[in-house]
């Protein structure tokens, strides 16, 4: 077999294809619904425990609300779900790279492994980041600038999108490295062009913080930040990668033996 073609070169016809796609999906979905199965019975408990960022921080006294009598029952179980979703997001990968592997190239299988392992890492980092130390944040400087007399009272349904908003926001944030370098590595970029838009990449990570967070600096910053030195970390790593690439295709050029004079 050639190494330039993919391992599994069987033709397989389209509605073989569609079976194997149907059958994996129903296997995601089979993982979602048995998480959130398991998680039903604490939907109350995790709520509780997402509102911790901002309960730490209300005024003595004050507490969050249910403005429609149905959200009361309804944000805690919607939650539950997205929490199941990212709980079986292995399993997901796992079925979308079992479809998409047989028609893949050796060396394309040994990028693939790396880069879908560090994209799942960094995803679940980002939302751990946003979590841990950036909601914290967010909330003491929004709440402490509330006026005298103000009491704030957030609306547990309104919350719950802010934060699954701002999660879903750092943990795709934090993909920019993968990016970068699939970029990098399919020849779409080069490292020397990336270096040289870095003053657009910056505003534009400004600009996105300001579309994807609160309205105040702190929160825009504290995602635009991260997104550029992610970026850098990305341009460093594709270079290495590039450079790796050129020293493997020279050594295969040195191995070949010189062409013979007729």
């Amino acid at each position: 077999m050639s190494a330039d073609t993919p391992e599994n070169d069987q033709q397989m016809p389209l509605v073989s294809h569609l079976t194997e796609l149907r059958t994996r999906l129903l296997r995601c979905v089979a993982a979602t619904f048995l998480i959130f199965a398991g998680l039903f019975y604490f939907a109350r408990d995790i709520y509780t425990l997402a509102s911790e960022p901002l309960r730490r921080f209300l005024p003595e006294g004050a507490t969050m609300i249910a403005i429609d009598p149905a959200s009361a029952f309804l944000a805690p179980l919607k939650l539950t779900l997205v929490v199941a979703l990212f709980a079986s997001m292995p399993v997901i990968l796992h079925q979308a790279w079992g479809f998409i592997a047989p028609g893949l190239y050796k060396h394309e299988k040994r990028i693939a492994v790396p880069l879908l392992t560090s994209s799942v890492v960094l995803f679940y980092g980002g939302m751990a980041f946003a979590y841990f130390l950036v909601l914290p944040l967010i909330y003491h400087f929004l709440l402490g600038s509330a006026p005298v007399g103000v009491t704030p009272m957030t609306d547990i349904n309104t919350y719950l999108d802010s934060v699954l908003t701002l999660l879903f926001a750092f943990g795709v944030a934090f993909e920019i490295p993968v990016a970068v370098v699939l970029l990098v590595i399919i020849g779409i970029v080069d490292v020397a062009y990336l270096r040289k838009i870095r003053p657009y990449v910056i505003i534009g990570c400004f600009v996105v913080g300001m579309i994807l967070t609160p309205p105040d600096p702190l929160s825009q910053t504290l995602l635009a930040v991260p997104m550029w030195l992610l970026y850098e970390i990305g341009v460093f790593f594709g270079a290495m990668v590039r450079k790796k690439r050129q020293d493997e295709d020279s050594a295969d050029q040195d191995a070949q033996p010189p062409a013979t004079q007729p």
